[in-house]
């Protein structure tokens, strides 16, 4: 299948993909006495943070190129896949549009949580957004994808994230705070990592051109 333009722009989901996980695995190198196991990822970008321009400099692709695929995805599917599947997808769209925007508004003034009123947007109101959106996105996406097996590899993906996610979101809330960090590695990975998946299926264009 020859590719168009928009299909290469899929790649951007893998480059936004890659370029988070770089920050997240090197960014601590500037951060004396992080400890990845007990503490969250967002500590790495906090205001005061030691790491915060590392930190910046290795994500500067993620959330760039993480907003352009999902346009991109959202331009190509119209008129296709079912309807499911379409709007699973533009609720994931609208979700990277407020993560990207409301974290770097709201980034977290001191590492953990100091009590201020943009610690409580972000904590609070922006991930707490994005949480409910990704669980959406994903299910639809898992209704659409499960309906129709030429869809259902898309379908098992969303699953994989959204379980993921889930392992994450209860982790948090029952594991002891030493180890709250590696629970917490599972939701923020499965929504860069679902959008890396989507990437790769405008890249390849078949699923979504059915």
């Amino acid at each position: 299948m020859k590719k168009s333009l928009i299909n290469w722009f899929g790649l951007l989901g893998v480059i936004s993909f890659l370029s988070y996980t770089i920050a997240v695995i090197f960014s601590p190198l500037a951060y004396p006495g992080y400890n990845w196991m007990s503490q969250a990822v967002s500590d790495l970008s906090a205001n005061n943070a030691p790491s915060k321009m590392l930190w910046e400099q290795l994500s500067c692709l993620y959330g760039v190129c993480g907003i352009i695929c999902v346009m991109m995805i959202c331009v190509y599917i119209q008129g296709k896949l079912n309807k499911p599947l379409r709007l699973g997808i533009y609720t994931f769209a609208i979700m990277s549009f407020i993560s990207n925007v409301g974290y770097t508004l709201f980034r977290l003034s001191d590492s953990g949580y100091a009590g201020t009123f943009q610690d409580f947007v972000h904590v609070f109101v922006i991930t707490s957004l994005v949480v409910l959106l990704s669980i959406v996105s994903l299910l639809l996406v898992m209704i659409g994808g499960y309906k129709e097996k030429k869809y259902r590899s898309l379908a098992v993906c969303a699953t994989i994230a959204l379980t993921a996610m889930l392992i994450g979101g209860v982790g948090t809330a029952v594991v002891p705070k030493a180890y709250f960090g590696v629970v917490e590695r599972f939701s923020v990975f499965a929504a860069s990592g679902f959008q890396a998946v989507l990437g790769i299926y405008l890249f390849r264009g078949r699923v979504f051109s059915s």
